[in-house]
């Protein structure tokens, strides 16, 4: 694919930022890590992952702004854009030597994603979308997933953790869905449960107490891809509410319905 002066920017500076994170997921037993909260841990790799990325974009687009996961927000000179970006989603799998975790950054320009990234170092898999024309893995174009039998089907989700989000009623949707699905999967990073609906590895997924870094650029993935994507209030609100739901037009509708009668 031939990417626009846009997504090379974010390519780059996404590239670069991966270097360091795989170096020191090579050496994860000697990492300095503070506690922020119950279970959810920062690490000296992800604030120098999150300084390179903010140094590198804003060199190139110096007036945007940020929302950064670490660094809270940015303010630019110029309020139409916004980069949204999470250095390391998937701390804990990091941490653990899990490796299922991914950097991602989205440039929101007024209230539009208009283009995102997510890449798992790992396994070099770089998902890059821009609105309008279409979600791509590694130069390769992305569709949802076209099964239509939920009983075929298999969904992402992520389970509420230690003193986060509401421990009863995710055992009741998942209750209730795990009796209509093939599976249900948790990987435990959200930016690439929604690289995954869009590349057509994964049928459908949801979630609660999300961050905007988690999704931003993952709910355009899933739409440039032909997919389905709201809150768990069919609207629009996934960044302000932390919730979403999403899948192909049929999946995204029956797995909402068994969620919102759980």
């Amino acid at each position: 694919m031939a990417r626009s002066a846009l997504l090379n920017v974010m390519v780059d500076a996404v590239r670069k930022a991966a270097r360091s994170l795989v170096r020191d997921f090579g050496e994860v037993e000697n990492l300095q890590v503070s506690h922020k909260g119950p279970a959810d841990f920062v690490s000296a790799a992800d604030r120098k992952a999150e300084a390179i990325l903010r140094e590198e974009l804003s060199r190139v687009r110096p007036t945007y702004g940020f929302l950064l996961e670490e660094g809270g927000v940015v303010e630019g000179t110029d309020p139409t854009h916004t980069w949204i970006v999470d250095p390391l989603d998937g701390t804990t799998n990091f941490l653990h030597g899990i490796p299922q975790f991914a950097i991602s950054v989205a440039l929101k320009r007024n209230d539009q994603i208009v283009a995102g990234v997510v890449y798992n170092p790992i396994l070099d898999e770089l998902y890059v979308a821009e609105r309008g024309g279409g979600a791509f893995l590694n130069d390769r174009r992305l569709r949802v997933a076209t099964r239509r039998d939920l009983h075929e089907c298999v969904i992402g989700t992520g389970i509420p953790f230690l003193g986060h989000g509401d421990h009863a009623r995710w055992l009741k949707e998942v209750g209730a869905l795990s009796r209509e699905v093939a599976g249900i999967r948790r990987f435990g990073a959200a930016s690439l449960d929604l690289a995954w609906v869009a590349s057509g590895r994964l049928d459908g997924f949801w979630e609660r107490d999300l961050q905007p870094w988690d999704m931003a650029a993952g709910i355009l993935l899933v739409r440039e891809a032909g997919g389905f994507v709201t809150d768990l209030k069919g609207g629009e609100r996934m960044l302000e509410t932390g919730s979403v739901i999403c899948g192909n037009e049929n999946v995204y509708k029956r797995v909402a319905k068994v969620i919102t009668e759980a």
